[in-house]
Protein backbone atom coordinates (compact mmCIF):
# COMPACT_ATOMS: atom_id res chain seq x y z
CA UNK A 1 0.00 0.00 0.00
CA UNK A 2 2.89 2.39 0.84
CA UNK A 3 4.43 1.49 -2.55
CA UNK A 4 1.77 2.38 -4.39
CA UNK A 5 1.15 5.98 -2.66
CA UNK A 6 4.54 6.62 -3.15
CA UNK A 7 4.55 5.88 -6.82
CA UNK A 8 0.87 7.89 -7.25
CA UNK A 9 2.71 11.09 -5.95
CA UNK A 10 5.94 10.36 -7.93
CA UNK A 11 3.59 10.24 -11.38
CA UNK A 12 1.65 13.02 -9.95
CA UNK A 13 4.79 15.27 -9.46
CA UNK A 14 6.41 14.36 -12.89
CA UNK A 15 2.36 14.83 -14.46
CA UNK A 16 2.45 18.56 -12.98
CA UNK A 17 6.00 19.43 -13.76
CA UNK A 18 5.41 18.43 -17.50
CA UNK A 19 1.75 20.53 -17.34
CA UNK A 20 3.88 23.51 -15.98
CA UNK A 21 6.25 23.26 -18.58
CA UNK A 22 4.09 22.92 -21.52
CA UNK A 23 1.31 25.38 -20.44
CA UNK A 24 4.53 27.84 -19.68
CA UNK A 25 5.87 27.09 -23.27
CA UNK A 26 2.06 27.21 -24.79
CA UNK A 27 1.99 30.90 -23.52
CA UNK A 28 5.76 32.29 -24.48
CA UNK A 29 5.18 31.28 -28.01
CA UNK A 30 1.55 32.72 -27.68
CA UNK A 31 2.87 36.12 -27.01
CA UNK A 32 5.23 35.88 -29.96
CA UNK A 33 2.46 35.33 -31.92
CA UNK A 34 0.27 38.52 -30.35
CA UNK A 35 4.03 40.84 -30.77
CA UNK A 36 4.06 39.94 -34.55
CA UNK A 37 0.91 40.24 -35.33
CA UNK A 38 0.68 43.64 -33.45
CA UNK A 39 3.74 44.85 -35.17
CA UNK A 40 2.39 43.71 -37.98
CA UNK A 41 -1.14 45.64 -37.85
CA UNK A 42 0.70 48.88 -36.11
CA UNK A 43 3.04 48.57 -39.52
CA UNK A 44 0.56 48.24 -42.06
CA UNK A 45 -1.63 51.08 -40.03
CA UNK A 46 1.42 53.27 -40.14
CA UNK A 47 1.97 52.84 -43.83
CA UNK A 48 -1.80 52.87 -44.75
CA UNK A 49 -2.13 49.08 -46.00
CA UNK A 50 -4.18 46.57 -45.26
CA UNK A 51 -2.38 43.80 -42.81
CA UNK A 52 -2.92 41.21 -45.45
CA UNK A 53 0.15 38.00 -46.24
CA UNK A 54 -0.20 39.44 -49.91
CA UNK A 55 0.68 42.88 -48.77
CA UNK A 56 3.34 41.94 -46.40
CA UNK A 57 4.70 40.14 -49.67
CA UNK A 58 4.60 42.71 -51.71
CA UNK A 59 6.04 45.36 -49.34
CA UNK A 60 9.25 42.92 -48.79
CA UNK A 61 9.43 42.42 -52.91
CA UNK A 62 9.89 46.29 -53.21
CA UNK A 63 12.25 47.06 -50.47
CA UNK A 64 14.26 44.40 -51.95
CA UNK A 65 13.69 45.65 -55.21
CA UNK A 66 15.42 49.16 -53.56
CA UNK A 67 17.91 47.11 -52.10
CA UNK A 68 19.04 45.76 -55.39
CA UNK A 69 18.85 49.34 -57.05
CA UNK A 70 21.09 50.50 -54.19
CA UNK A 71 23.44 47.41 -54.92
CA UNK A 72 23.65 48.20 -58.37
CA UNK A 73 24.45 52.07 -58.20
CA UNK A 74 27.67 50.98 -56.03
CA UNK A 75 28.80 48.72 -58.76
CA UNK A 76 28.26 51.09 -61.31
CA UNK A 77 25.11 49.90 -63.09
CA UNK A 78 23.00 53.19 -63.25
CA UNK A 79 20.92 51.83 -66.25
CA UNK A 80 19.61 48.77 -64.35
CA UNK A 81 19.84 50.96 -60.94
CA UNK A 82 17.33 53.10 -62.45
CA UNK A 83 15.60 50.13 -63.85
CA UNK A 84 14.99 48.76 -60.77
CA UNK A 85 15.15 51.66 -58.44
CA UNK A 86 11.55 52.70 -60.86
CA UNK A 87 9.83 49.31 -60.34
CA UNK A 88 10.47 49.15 -56.46
CA UNK A 89 9.11 52.87 -56.09
CA UNK A 90 6.41 51.38 -58.56
CA UNK A 91 5.55 48.49 -56.46
CA UNK A 92 5.52 50.64 -53.20
CA UNK A 93 3.53 53.29 -54.52
CA UNK A 94 0.97 50.86 -55.30
CA UNK A 95 0.86 49.56 -51.74
CA UNK A 96 1.06 53.06 -49.75
CA UNK A 97 -2.39 54.99 -50.19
Amino acid sequence: MRAESFFEWLGETLGAIIRFIVEGLGSFFAMLGRAGANFLDGLARSLGMDPTLLSILALIVGLLLLVSALRAFLRGSIVYGVIVLLIGLWVLSLLIG
